[in-house]
């Protein structure tokens, strides 16, 4: 066997490292190695989910609002409208009262859930009412007419038409065609406080359904709704403290029809066109403030008491010129 000489070897030694290199390199084909600092993987996008909705605050007061007071509803005068409850709002003058009235909802479909107060962190807070697919939470208080501290019996929408219940609200059916009977167990104790939670507030909690309903879109009451709560602002016979807890003027046939025929008192207040002819005075010159407009209003309303003419006093003398009274005919008769 031949052996290379040493001299070949010496001349083969540089082409052994390109055989090897060269041999490394085919078994290496196709893999690549990258060497460099590990980075890690980028996070998930955060998803943001909105909080729940809760009743706006629109003001705040340091005195709980007074009872509600007891009066009787219009009849609804236009089918499709909603029955939406009066409630005590706050003034820099103090409380004053928002009759009652029925309204148009913004759209097909809609409920009303009204305003509450609510005792929270030492004062009383005013949730607005708003406009929904479903009635929420309105702190329990009872408003009557359907609206007994939860949810809504006085109706509810069938397709594009809402029906009345005719058991807990009042409908002329001449005028309203669309009705049923539904008899109402109010499981709510029935009284007038007027406010949720604080020293002899209401304790009701928001149901299940109710925290669903605040997590729906709303709508914030409508032009007319606003309009009729400045009416009611600017009326000093509205105040409490004018009025004494029972408003001349609790409830309306429509928003800001407050001289309107159908518009109704509280049990035990003057009549409300006796109100309004003491307040209503475009020219600025009638009674409007305290006790002046308060004085004026009893003496309007004892001017058309029972929708008759007071009595002449016994001492008052007569014109001159007047027939005679119907006294002094049977005495000369």
């Amino acid at each position: 066997m031949l052996k290379p000489s040493k001299s070949l070897q010496v001349s083969l030694a540089p082409l052994g490292g390109l055989i090897l290199v060269a041999t490394a390199a085919t078994q290496l084909t196709g893999c690549v190695v990258r060497a460099g600092v590990a980075v890690p993987a980028a996070p998930p996008p955060a998803v943001y989910v909105a909080p729940a909705p809760a009743a706006e605050v629109d003001v705040q007061a340091n005195e709980a609002p007074p009872p509600l007071p007891t009066y009787e509803q219009p009849p609804c005068p236009v089918e499709g409208y909603i029955w939406t409850p009066g409630y005590w709002a706050w003034a820099p003058a103090g409380y004053y009262w928002v009759p009652g009235t029925w309204v148009a909802p913004p759209r097909v479909g809609l409920l009303w859930t009204p305003g509450y107060w609510g005792f929270v962190g030492g004062v009383y807070a005013f949730h607005a009412g708003y406009w929904g697919p479903h009635v929420g939470f309105y702190g329990g208080v009872n408003y009557g007419f359907g609206y007994g501290g939860v949810g809504f019996a006085g109706g509810r929408w069938v397709g594009s038409s809402f029906a009345y219940n005719q058991s807990v609200t009042n409908v002329n059916v001449t005028v309203v065609h669309n009705t049923y009977n539904e008899t109402v167990v109010n499981n709510v104790t029935v009284n007038r406080v007027s406010y949720n939670g604080g020293a002899g507030g209401i304790t009701a909690t928001a149901t299940a359904q109710e925290r669903m309903a605040a997590q729906e879109q709303h709508v914030q009451a409508t032009s007319e709704q606003r309009q009729h709560v400045q009416l009611a602002a600017s009326n000093p016979a509205l105040l409490a403290k004018n009025n004494g807890g029972r408003p001349s003027v609790a409830a309306t046939p429509r928003p800001s029809a407050f001289n309107a025929p159908g518009a109704v008192g509280a049990h035990g207040a003057a009549p409300p066109h006796a109100a309004a002819a003491a307040y209503t005075n475009r020219n600025g010159t009638g009674a409007g403030h305290g006790a002046a407009a308060a004085r004026a209003a009893g003496q309007a309303g004892g001017a058309a008491a029972n929708g008759k003419p007071p009595a002449p006093k016994a001492n008052a003398k007569q014109h001159p010129k007047a027939p005679p009274r119907e006294e002094e005919k049977t005495a000369q008769r």
